[in-house]
């Protein structure tokens, strides 16, 4: 050990006599080194009690202390924090414009604000799921159950498979998430459609692995490409059907054969978020695929067609192998007792459900109707929103908004010349067909 009062033996590290420590004391030059460095590198001064352990320098035990305080310089570092390339160069989930915030700039009641821009429930809740949470006996005081056991239970008869294979997530996008998580690291890489929902795309890239994308000429996702892309050796593989932003979808049989053509130690990641809004030719038998296919994982929410959007409740489900990996990924406690109770409740709720496929279909075909009136290019849909090109989206997007009417531009996803329009109700459907004309209009 370097003994007070000898010479540091690293002078490119610090300099001066050390004290006690090893580490050098104090000097006027080196003072002012650090004021002509302005922040380059980093100073850190201790005091040394008559035990031999170091603390901080006060006013009380002043830095002229002698050889009981010591000094050292660490190497320069940066003056913020250096995040990893692959985290730094994220792009941030852009969600809808929030109500609220809309009402502030244009300084009018919320209630005026027609919001089309998160595909969410224009009937609101279930009514069996707000009853549920009203008579819930909660103790908020208490976590709730991170296995979500009697949701759980609920889902594993309705879609006839084992409970082990079924995990609950907060939203279906945390699942993605977590089966991103399991699967990749750096090195790996993911498969996935150009137009991927975003959050899948980042969570890609939060786990440092390297993103396939596969064109959409069609908008549409091409399982030619996806195929030809299998042989760049992904270790995930996602599909979302129907897609979002497109609203574009497969068939079964489409999705069968790509199923069989996926090596067993590729996991492939099926997100149905949109899929009680399939027309019922084109439903899929993805519980069947679930018992085939060891490395499927189908993941679904109660977001959408059950209104539960604001509870962020999803589920996956898949084989014991890949459902147990998802588990241990799993923060603990990310769906509250509330949540829990409400999409039990919501899941029995089967009229409900048939109201909101009514008005999707009414108010859906209202809105395509008049947007084609307009010369404007709709996409196929099988979900509760539409694509329609516009010209300039984010232009038109602003347009409506001063008419207290929310959309959602898809430039973050390369689609600068597309809205999103989510199906509200048939009075929201009219109401933003009237405005729409004028909007176009300044953003071609």
């Amino acid at each position: 050990m370097i003994q007070a009062g000898s010479r540091v033996l690293n002078p490119e590290r610090s300099t001066g006599f050390a004290g006690p420590l090893g580490l050098p004391a104090i000097t006027k030059r080196n003072r002012e080194q650090d004021l002509a460095l302005g922040g380059a590198g980093r100073v850190a001064e201790y005091g040394v009690a008559l035990d031999g352990h170091a603390m901080p320098a006060t006013p009380e035990t002043p830095r002229t202390a002698g050889p009981f305080f010591v000094r050292h310089e660490f190497p320069a570092m940066q003056d913020v924090p250096v995040f990893p390339p692959h985290i730094a160069a994220l792009r941030p989930y852009v969600p809808g414009l929030p109500i609220e915030v809309l009402a502030r700039q244009l300084a009018i009641e919320p209630g005026r604000i027609a919001k089309l821009a998160s595909n969410e429930n224009p009937l609101g809740p279930s009514p069996r799921a707000l009853r549920a949470m009203v008579e819930a006996a909660i103790d908020f005081s208490r976590y709730p159950d991170t296995d979500c056991v009697p949701l759980v239970g609920a889902l594993a008869e309705r879609h006839g498979v084992p409970a082990e294979w079924i995990v609950v997530g907060a939203g279906s996008e945390s699942l993605l998430g977590l089966v991103a998580s399991s699967m990749l690291s750096q090195g790996r890489k993911a498969l996935y459609p150009r137009y991927a929902f975003q959050a899948f795309v980042n969570a890609v890239q939060k786990a440092g692995a390297t993103g396939i994308a596969i064109d959409e000429p069609e908008l549409r996702v091409d399982l030619a490409g996806m195929r030809e892309g299998l042989s760049r050796q992904p270790s995930l593989v996602y599909i979302a059907n129907p897609g979002n932003p497109t609203g574009t979808w497969l068939e079964p049989g489409e999705l069968a054969e790509f199923l069989t053509l996926v090596p067993p130690h590729v996991v492939v990641l099926l997100d149905e978020a949109y899929v009680e809004f399939l027309p019922d030719a084109s439903q899929t038998d993805a519980m069947a695929w679930v018992r085939q296919y060891p490395n499927l994982v189908v993941t679904r929410t109660f977001s959408k067609a059950y209104g539960l959007a604001g509870l962020r409740v999803g589920y996956a489900i898949a084989q014991p192998g890949l459902a147990d990996m998802l588990r241990r990924v799993r923060s603990p406690f990310t769906v509250t007792t509330l949540a829990q109770a409400a999409a039990e409740a919501a899941l029995e709720d089967q009229p409900f459900l048939e109201r909101t496929l009514a008005n999707n279909r009414e108010a859906g075909q209202l809105l395509r109707a008049g947007l084609e009136a307009l010369g404007l290019r709709v996409l196929p849909s099988a979900t509760n929103f539409l694509m329609a090109e516009v010209g300039d989206g984010q232009t038109c997007a602003r347009r409506l908004q001063e008419q207290a009417l929310i959309v959602r531009p898809v430039g973050n996803y390369g689609l600068p010349t597309w809205l999103r329009i989510s199906i509200g109700t048939p009075e929201e459907s009219r109401r933003l067909l009237r405005a729409m004309e004028p909007a176009v209009a300044k953003a071609r």
